[in-house]
């Protein structure tokens, strides 16, 4: 059965409707006059039967409060604490193992604020809540309100003449960065910590020091390595394998007498699918620019999206259908092939390939410019389109330099099939890694790190089976014998999943490390080597050092970033280095794509712009950025507890050896510093 790309388009719009459209709790905002020229927020929720919201109070470690976000607020200032209006019921929870507020079937909340200025009145913001039932939770979505001058009490009158105050209250919050910080786990006692020290710019002093490792130039080299791998696999698909020997011969033949012109058409149509599908990747950067690139790493829709569209993609792979683009495009495509002479020529007959092919190489050239947009870097689609363009071009123009290999080619056949269902098997592996991002950066709780491992090793496991024959799909030739290659094949897989198998008790896995989700999240883990952050705060860490009188790493990572995983599992879990980062240094993770919402937006001016910092991922990377001049992760420096560098910045490098000189070299100048 087939399906045009327009139909799996409009399914996928369908799907992220549906999926975001079922919310268990309906919102409801108004004002009410409280008198003496004070206003109430007044949030209520009406809650579907079997469902739970939970209270605004609950303690570290549980559920994912009731919470409001105000991101805009103009003639008049906030009063007193965002909390309920309704009596929570209050139970214990087993799962959590502490005593939880919750609502059922109606609850309402409420916000006070002082109006100083009517005429100038303005209110922006959101409710996030997480509403559960017996056996699923929500994540908690915000759900937004606005409120003007216009939907103020007529009754109401404002205590003061001006927006004064109001602005004031705003600009004290809006241009102090460091107000919003949590102090919970530092003591009362502890000495205060100079904050405007802290956020000082430090780029040359880190610059002197020095840097190792670099991630740049190595992401790219491995996005060009994943796209020529991606075109080599394209190449055994039933689409494009059958067109080597047809295209060749084509050649040959229309130059007999000529065999350097058919040599010479051969390379003018390689290079005709490069430039082809490398417009396509600077098509994409030129769609989204680089920074909305970056964004995509980490965005719950569009990470969503993407799982979704490997999911489709391995469907249709394992033989459900087919992803095709209308006929049309490929006949006006052969029409002006015949109609043109010479170079342009050529050129509609590489396009002609394209779009003929596009069933089998459209799901292999999504998964890769999902990566390569994950990555964002502004150049990463089109050389992850030049690795896939080339090992599509070689074979075209070496068969045409030495046309007696045509005759050793393997014949087409059902062996091409298996090659698209091991590529679908392999494509909702992949999938999950793009869950897994949008589940962490915005804390869902959903893909834990033994769910993930437990849906690989299902995969692999019945991708050895399809290898070994044991499982058979509709569009499959009977298998009368296995080759070695295949029998090989199915070791790899079998073995593969079994490896897997320990992870699920904390095992390290440090083969898959980049791709399955941090330790963190595993519920039950047996394996203690592994290295935790004593804070995931800059201010409430560095104050912890200063009372301590211990040097400090800052962690610039990402839930999102695959060297951060890497480099965690492969140097960060050797005694050596595990020993330092515990008990030499004061480790700090700052997450540049956590999504949690600030209390309050914070503006900040950055390059002679105006920048509003939303999320606790906006602040780390704006930290990492005006204090350090970088915005790459994994993004490691070493300073003493007043915020000064005392060694050289380290980015990714596996070299254990190297990390451990990085981490000594900080010790040693804190030591002479504080002599």
């Amino acid at each position: 059965m087939k399906r045009s790309v327009f139909a799996v388009i409009a399914f996928l719009s369908l799907w992220v409707g549906t999926t975001f459209a079922q919310n268990p709790v309906n919102w409801k905002f108004k004002i009410e006059d409280k008198g003496n020229g004070e206003i109430e927020l007044v949030a209520d929720a009406v809650i579907s039967a079997g469902w739970h919201l939970y209270d605004t109070q609950i303690p570290d470690g549980g559920p994912y409060p009731t919470g409001i976000s105000i991101d805009e607020v103009k003639g008049a200032t906030a009063v007193g604490k965002f909390h309920a209006n309704t009596k929570a019921h209050r139970e214990f929870d087993k799962v959590f193992e502490m005593e939880i507020g919750f609502f059922e079937k109606s609850a309402t909340f409420i916000q006070r604020f002082k109006v100083t200025d009517k005429a100038k009145f303005s209110l922006k913001g959101d409710i996030r809540a997480q509403a559960c039932n017996d056996r699923e939770c929500t994540p908690p979505i915000p759900v937004e309100f606005s409120f003007s001058s216009r939907d103020l009490p007529a009754t109401l009158n404002a205590s003061g003449t001006a927006s004064t105050a109001a602005d004031a209250t705003s600009d004290s919050i809006s241009t102090n960065i460091t107000d919003t910080t949590s102090q919970a786990q530092i003591s009362e006692n502890a000495t205060p910590v100079d904050k405007a020290t802290l956020w000082k710019p430090v780029i040359e002093e880190v610059k002197g020091f020095g840097a190792v490792g670099d991630t740049s130039n190595q992401s790219l080299l491995w996005i060009f390595i994943a796209g020529f791998g991606g075109g080599l696999l394209a190449l055994l698909t039933p689409c494009v394998w059958p067109m080597i020997p047809m295209t060749v011969s084509f050649f040959l033949k229309r130059s007999k007498k000529n065999r350097g012109k058919a040599i010479k058409d051969a390379l003018t149509y390689g290079i005709g699918i490069i430039i082809i599908y490398v417009a396509l990747g600077l098509l994409i950067t030129g769609i989204f620019g680089a920074s909305a690139l970056n964004d995509l790493s980490t965005s719950a829709i569009f990470n969503l999206i993407f799982f979704a569209l490997l999911i489709v993609f391995a469907i249709s792979f394992l033989g459900a259908f087919e992803i095709v683009l209308p006929s049309s495009w490929t006949n006006k495509m052969d029409q002006k092939a015949d109609s043109t002479t010479g170079i342009v020529s050529i050129f509609f007959m590489a396009f002609t390939l394209a779009l003929v092919s596009f069933s089998c190489t459209g799901p292999i050239i999504g998964t890769l410019l999902v990566q390569a947009a994950g990555s964002g870097s502004m150049v990463a689609p089109a050389v992850g389109m030049l690795g896939f363009a080339v090992a599509l071009a070689i074979p075209f123009s070496l068969f045409a330099i030495f046309p007696s290999w045509l005759e050793n080619m393997p014949k087409s056949g059902g062996w091409l099939n298996s090659v698209k269902v091991v590529l679908g098997f392999l494509e909702l592996a992949l999938a999950l890694k793009f869950l897994s991002v949008a589940d962490l950066a915005y804390k869902w709780g959903i893909l834990d790190r033994e769910v993930f491992i437990v849906l690989w090793v299902v995969i692999f496991a019945l991708l050895g089976l399809y290898l070994l024959g044991k499982l058979k799909f509709a569009h499959d030739s009977d298998l009368k014998s296995i080759s070695v290659f295949r029998l090989f094949l199915a070791i790899i897989s079998l073995s593969f999943s079994v490896y897997l198998v320990p992870g699920l008790w904390g095992a390290p896995l440090k083969a898959v490390s980049a791709f399955t989700p941090p330790h963190f999240t595993q519920d039950f883990n047996l394996y203690d080597g592994t290295v935790h952050a004593k804070f995931d705060d800059y201010e409430a860490g560095m104050q912890y050092a200063l009372k301590n009188n211990k040097p400090v790493m800052i962690d610039f990572s990402g839930y999102g970033c695959v060297n951060c995983r890497k480099m965690e599992a492969s140097v960060w879990t050797d005694p050596r280095v595990k020993h330092s980062l515990e008990n030499d240094y004061v480790l700090i993770t700052l997450m540049v794509d956590d999504k949690e919402k600030l209390p309050e937006i914070i503006e900040v001016e950055e390059n002679g712009k105006t920048s509003k910092l939303k999320t606790i991922g906006d602040k780390w990377s704006y930290l990492q950025r005006h204090k350090f001049g970088t915005n790459s992760q994994p993004y490691y420096v070493l300073l003493d507890n007043e915020g000064k560098p005392i060694g050289p910045s380290y980015a990714y490098d596996e070299d254990v050896d190297k990390y451990l000189k990085f981490l000594k070299t900080g010790l040693d100048n804190f030591g002479k510093e504080k002599k």
